[in-house]
């Protein structure tokens, strides 16, 4: 007869568990499915968890950076949102883990992350060194590709499991951004609309734009140069479809406002057709190099070392303004430094005003047959590639004349013996004439030699 002793409580009491009864085989069977279930209990607990952060997140309007957050708490690492080319909109977490995470070699020295080495979904289960393992998934809304959400957990290599409330986590992020688009869409058209009179003259007093600019976050109650970026593309005669076109000019104009806010949320910034216009800060006494540093440090950010099917672009710089009343003018300079600019230096020229010289007369005269005639004419068999010795003789042509035929220099700069350079003056004095005693003849070949730098003629 078994006593059972019913003042001890019923939990305290030895009772068998359903192991016990069993056979040993049997036993163990049960033993390995009840560590099934409290596994998968475990599971459903942590994505119930999951889910009641995500819809807190929802219900609070969340940002990028919070829906970053509430990911980077789950894998107790790092999240980040990146565009579709690998620029990031949001980073999150210890801040040890962001700058481990920013150093990885997944990343390129401009901080993108090379999406198109970076597969989608569960990566490597293991973890070498100190690289976290990671996963990125897409985030689609309304079957538009927006970007990737990706996670970075410092120790557990990320599951299947987490991949999917991943997943779940990327929709919040789609209606977080498509949030903020559609925000930026309206504020962006009254930006450019008032941006655009400006360039145009039409902004009114002085005053009173600089009171409209400052109602729409911007300041231009400073010195300003005026930047003027144009991607190298020409979508007018391209075969991509329209709406391929304005996606990438829609990203073109994005990637140039992250840029620009990043450093200065003030900075006048808007897109219009094919290019961007920026009203950088800039101190009238500072040299054109000093400006042009800072221009080519977010061009950079902007480029992305070309990757993520970015475009190439040309960027052109204005002389320094103090006045609203002067943005017409400096526009134009912009736009011609943009032009002239790629003309002389070809596709990602970066191009200040002042450095265009006689380009900028050259830039003038529509018919590039005129000029290819004067080049002609001009340099004789010298002006064709047909040779190598051709580009070698005009190099030799070029420095005598910028060292007023200083032989001496001339044969320093191209590491010539001196009576090598003697044998190459006589050679092309017969080519082209006496250079080296005609002042005008020297200024016709040095006009030409510059024609024949610019492309498109």
């Amino acid at each position: 007869m078994v006593i059972v002793d019913n003042d001890r409580p019923r939990d305290a009491q030895t009772l068998p568990s359903s192991a016990d009864t069993l056979p040993q085989d049997s036993a163990a069977r049960v033993r390995t499915l009840e560590q099934v279930v409290a596994h998968q209990a475990a599971l459903l607990e942590r994505e119930d968890e999951v889910h009641r952060i995500l819809v807190r997140v929802v219900l609070a309007g969340g940002s990028l950076h919070d829906v970053c957050d509430a990911v980077a708490g789950f894998f107790g690492g790092a999240a980040l949102v990146t565009t579709t080319d690998g620029r990031v909109l949001a980073i999150a977490g210890d801040e040890s883990e962001v700058e481990r995470v920013r150093a990885l070699p997944c990343f390129d020295r401009t901080g993108r992350l090379l999406v198109e080495s970076e597969p989608v979904g569960e990566r490597d289960g293991t973890t070498t060194g100190a690289e976290p393992t990671r996963a990125l998934v897409k985030i689609v809304a309304g079957g538009s590709d927006h970007g990737l959400l990706g996670a970075f957990s410092p120790d557990a290599a990320l599951t299947p499991t987490d991949v999917h409330m991943l997943e779940r986590a990327a929709t919040v992020a789609a209606l977080a951004i498509t949030k903020e688009q559609a925000v930026a869409a309206v504020e962006g058209k009254y930006r450019a609309e008032f941006l655009r009179d400006a360039l145009a003259g039409r902004a009114g007093e002085s005053g009173d734009a600089v009171s409209h600019a400052a109602s729409l976050g911007w300041n231009l109650a400073r010195p300003v140069v005026v930047v003027v970026a144009e991607t190298d593309e020409n979508d007018e005669q391209t075969t991509r479809s329209p709406e391929e076109v304005r996606g990438l000019q829609e990203r073109f104009v994005r990637a140039w406002v992250q840029a620009v806010r990043a450093r200065d949320a003030s900075v006048p910034v808007a897109g219009f057709s094919q290019e961007v216009v920026a009203l950088l800060p800039a101190d009238p006494t500072a040299s054109a190099d000093a400006v042009m540093r800072t221009v080519a440090d977010i061009a950079k950010v902007v480029r992305g070392d070309g990757g993520g099917g970015r475009r190439s672009f040309s960027t052109g710089v204005s002389r320094p303004i103090t006045s609203v009343g002067d943005l017409p003018a400096a526009y134009a300079e912009a736009r011609k430094a943009v032009h002239v600019g790629r003309q002389m230096h070809g596709e990602s020229a970066l191009t200040h005003f002042d450095a265009l010289g006689i380009y900028r007369l050259l830039a003038l005269i529509p018919d590039g047959a005129d000029l290819r005639r004067f080049v002609d004419e001009s340099l004789g068999e010298l002006a064709t590639d047909d040779s190598p010795e051709n580009e070698d003789l005009r190099r030799t042509l070029s420095v005598l004349i910028d060292t007023n035929i200083n032989v001496a220099e001339t044969a320093r700069q191209l590491f010539f013996h001196y009576n090598t350079l003697r044998y190459r003056i006589a050679k092309l004095e017969r080519m082209l004439g006496p250079f080296t005693t005609d002042a005008q003849l020297r200024l016709t070949l040095a006009l030409a030699l510059r024609i024949h730098q610019m492309r498109g003629i």
